[in-house]
């Protein structure tokens, strides 16, 4: 997993609430094993008409957005069905960091265990910054996980809260397969006791 210490990127935003994982995730989409290559299904059926031409009015079909690593959206986002496949799109689309007031449990949780950051923030923080995102061209921030600070060149700053072990994870880029890993040595020991 890629750590996350700092990020900077352009932020999209997302005004939808109660974003379920089948619209971030179509299930029509979901028979690949790999964590990769679901990038080019997110948002599927907002992004796309039926005939597969991108919808115009969508926000990560508009030029001034292209290349969104940051994710503005609404409460409770990623509700819906537990599927990992979410977060695993959203990531393979780029996406390093989501900023919202809240989101579903099983998806906050699954953001960590693939390498993006969830930041929850206050509805009128997320009001500024989408206003921001909306009115500047290109609009960037910087998440820096260790000050725990999201910020502009404008002057904006605000702090929020990671659960240290999570924050600890991300920062050192380790996902529970990475965590066990540093517990190898140990492993085999007792793997060889064993015998």
């Amino acid at each position: 997993m890629k750590p996350f210490v700092t990020h900077t990127g352009i932020a999209a935003p997302l005004n939808r609430v109660n974003v379920d994982t089948d619209a971030i995730i179509p299930k029509q989409f979901l028979k690949r094993i790999e964590r990769t290559g679901f990038g080019q299904f997110l948002f599927y059926e907002w992004r796309f008409t039926p005939e597969g031409q991108p919808i115009e009015s969508f926000v990560l079909n508009q030029p001034k957005y292209a290349g969104s690593t940051i994710l503005l959206a609404r409460n409770n986002f990623g509700c819906g069905s537990s599927r990992e496949h979410a977060p695993w799109a959203l990531d393979d689309y780029g996406f390093r960091a989501i900023i919202a007031p809240s989101f579903a449990d099983i998806f906050y949780n699954n953001c960590f265990k693939n390498g993006i950051l969830p930041i929850k923030l206050s509805e009128e923080q997320v009001d500024e910054l989408f206003t921001r995102a909306e009115t500047y061209d290109r609009y960037e921030l910087t998440i820096d996980l260790q000050a725990k600070t999201v910020r502009d060149a404008h002057g904006l700053s605000y702090s929020f809260e990671v659960d240290d072990y999570r924050r600890y994870c991300l920062l050192n880029g380790l996902d529970d397969i990475g965590i066990t890993l540093q517990l190898e040595e140990k492993i085999a020991a007792y793997e060889a006791q064993r015998r």
